[in-house]
């Protein structure tokens, strides 16, 4: 758990700002509180670079991971939230949780066109209404946690609790211990 010096050493992101910082939509959806919003550089806003930079381990480091499947004779896209310190279950748990047929990680561009982010920096909060949100158990059980902001550019601080505000938020085993 960090300590709030710790905290203090981010570059905070004042609420004002949010608009000015994070996609709209993204914006729009974020509650009103739970959440600190800060700035991060952008080589450092891939997981492993951030948790040596910024001193989060990478159980505190929450993905969101696009899914594309295919599920009674359509199309979905879903987004998957798993600690960077676990590996997910793509063909086992995840498929089962999303009642899939197949399905496969969403190309980059698509991620980015459905989503409205920027890839690197997707987030739970503000994707399509009809995309479901599966965060991983193991996330739920962490004090705090960071994930993306809609852009490489800044990083949301947030106790999980907070993700039960997402539209079609649903908490699943989706991951297994990372080896």
């Amino acid at each position: 758990m960090h300590s709030h010096e710790s905290v203090k050493q981010l570059d905070i992101v004042p609420v004002d700002q949010w608009g000015a910082q994070l996609p709209a939509h993204v914006v729009e959806r974020l509650p009103a509180s739970g959440i600190t919003v800060f700035a991060v550089s952008d080589d450092a806003s891939d997981t492993a670079e951030f948790s040596a930079r910024y001193g989060f381990g990478l159980e505190d480091c929450a993905n969101t991971i696009v899914i594309r499947y295919k599920k009674d004779g359509g199309e979905h896209y879903a987004a998957l939230v798993s600690l960077g310190s676990r590996r997910l279950d793509i063909n086992g748990a995840v498929k089962a949780a999303l009642g899939a047929q197949r399905l496969s990680f969403a190309k980059r561009e698509a991620a980015v066109e459905h989503s409205g982010m920027e890839f690197g920096g997707i987030t739970a909060f503000g994707l399509p209404a009809d995309w479901r949100v599966l965060v991983d158990a193991a996330v739920m059980e962490r004090p705090q946690v960071v994930m993306g902001a809609g852009v490489r550019a800044a990083k949301l601080l947030l106790a999980p609790q907070v993700l039960r505000e997402v539209d079609h938020f649903e908490v699943a085993e989706l991951t297994l211990a990372a080896e």
